[in-house]
């Protein structure tokens, strides 16, 4: 039976393939012929040195990248074992998210679609709450993949954890966390961004009596929002107030509805075809995250968004090429006929 050293020496017959490639593929090679399987303990790195000859940088470095692809991984002071027999893949991925709503459904469907087949990926949920993220994270971190894509929570205990991870394996979207070091980022910005729509809408939003803000303290929403509101009615004098939720049946003609959780609009617009009140000539709607259902109902809600297929095509774009990427995607306004 040929044994591994074999299978790497065997790709000294092919000038253009480097050390690297014949140690990583010789490996590949030993794995799809089943001279080891999964379980099976690789030779120690100063084995690979003495019967190779290669530097110990080459060993490492290779061991590292088929780390990466998922094939192998290491054991504490027991060495490297092969952890899969799919050698097809590339890649092995852990993307974990906030939750799958409608507009974190068009990143991930855009992230596997530029990923491709050969990218294994899993996906993991934390819901916005830091000991499910702990949680989750721990056990993902455990299992040594090659790219981290992580959506992070804004808490004291996310940047330890995040500080855990090789900046080279991190890729932090939607939400930024600032972590010391380089690493590699495709988010929105929520403050800034959010002040600019309205100072867009200011001159509509004055044609109306005033300006309601839903805002659950509790909620995944970004409070950096809540504060651009408020400085917004403040600068431009507008009669404005944020409350907890939309209550059933209080919609009333003259005010400037902005309104995110979903079931809560969708009592709004209720509410308005019980009153025969007009979105975009009685009332006013504005919506944060755009989604596909705010095109058609209420005759069409006015929203303000980054895309989030763009979010997955270029996070996905970063994990393949791994050139670093450092981009906050632009924040659009979507006019609409109810603002």
């Amino acid at each position: 039976m040929n044994t591994i050293f074999e299978k790497i020496q065997e790709l000294d017959e092919i000038p253009s393939y480097s050390k690297h490639e014949r140690f990583v593929e010789g490996i590949v090679n030993a794995i799809n012929e089943k001279i080891i399987t999964v379980g099976d303990a690789l030779p120690s790195v100063n084995a690979m040195i003495s019967s190779l000859g290669y530097a110990r940088e080459t060993v490492i470095k290779g061991y590292r990248e088929l780390q990466n692809r998922g094939l192998i991984e290491s054991k504490n002071r027991l060495g490297y074992f092969v952890s899969d027999d799919n050698t097809q893949q590339s890649l092995k991925v852990a993307l974990l998210m906030y939750t799958i709503d409608t507009f974190q459904e068009q990143f991930y469907k855009s992230f596997r679609n530029e990923l491709g087949a050969n990218v294994h990926l899993d996906v993991f949920f934390h819901h916005g709450n830091i000991d499910v993220f702990e949680t989750v994270f721990s056990m993902v971190r455990n299992r040594h993949y090659g790219m981290y894509v992580i959506s992070p929570i804004h808490h004291p205990r996310t940047r330890e954890l995040l500080n855990t991870i090789p900046r080279q394996k991190l890729l932090m979207f939607d939400r930024y966390e600032p972590l010391e070091g380089d690493f590699q980022y495709v988010v929105q910005e929520f403050e800034q961004s959010s002040y600019a729509i309205f100072e867009q809408l200011a001159t509509v939003i004055k044609k109306f009596d005033k300006m309601l803000f839903f805002h659950n303290p509790d909620s995944l929403f970004p409070p950096e929002i809540v504060k651009s509101f408020q400085r917004f009615i403040k600068a431009h004098h507008i009669k404005g107030q944020v409350l907890r939720s939309y209550e059933p049946g209080s919609v009333e003609k003259g005010v400037v509805y902005y309104i995110n959780d979903n079931a809560e609009l969708w009592n709004l617009l209720r509410d308005c075809t019980a009153k025969k009140i007009k979105p975009g000539k009685d009332i006013g709607i504005l919506s944060h995250n755009d989604e596909p259902v705010k095109e058609l109902v209420g005759n069409g809600i006015t929203t303000y968004s980054v895309s989030f297929n763009d979010m997955g095509k270029r996070a996905a774009q970063a994990v393949l090429s791994r050139e670093a990427v450092h981009e906050v995607l632009p924040t659009k306004l979507i006019r609409r006929n109810s603002l």
